[in-house]
């Protein structure tokens, strides 16, 4: 046997078990959100006062779902870059906080049931993915272009907490 086809071989399983680890990590932080904002759909956000561009309860899902893989891609195709790189590391850190905001954001809102912290949460976590994207773009920009999606879509969901908050503002 080649040495090389071996090599070659523990690389592809290598990176195929970065990539299967990079999307566990992003659903999982995605399903530890949702544990807060299923127990509240029903009945706190039910009664809130919605602007008139809401989207429907049930386009949330598929689209987070979807934003969660492309992030999953995107983290993939920085950290199979090498660890010991700087840029690297600085990047995945960055991720690293923007995904625990993007969980603690849903924590906020549904699960303090609080659109002003909400607010006070998506904010820092737009600001976080800003600079995920501007770090990634360093490392690889097609994965600074996956998180295009991401911010677009957190983007909107700023402007709509922010009119939750004032539609609602004791909440």
């Amino acid at each position: 046997m080649d040495y090389s086809d071996k090599a070659g071989s523990e690389k592809g399983i290598r990176d195929w078990l970065k990539l299967l680890i990079s999307l566990v990590i992003c659903i999982g932080a995605g399903l530890l959100g949702s544990l807060s904002t299923r127990g509240s759909i029903l009945t706190w956000y039910s009664l809130l006062q919605k602007p008139s561009f809401t989207p429907p309860s049930w386009l949330f899902a598929p689209i987070w779902f979807l934003l969660y893989i492309l992030m999953g891609i995107s983290v993939f195709l920085i950290w199979r870059r090498g660890f010991r790189q700087f840029q690297v590391r600085e990047s995945i850190i960055i991720f690293i906080v923007q995904l625990f905001l993007n969980a603690l954001w849903s924590y906020a809102f549904f699960g303090l049931k609080s659109t002003l912290i909400g607010l006070l949460v998506i904010v820092p976590l737009w600001t976080a993915i800003l600079l995920t994207i501007l770090n990634f773009y360093k490392v690889s920009k097609t994965a600074s272009l996956l998180l295009i999606p991401y911010i677009l879509w957190v983007s909107y969901a700023t402007v709509l907490n922010f009119a939750f908050y004032l539609l609602n503002p004791l909440t």
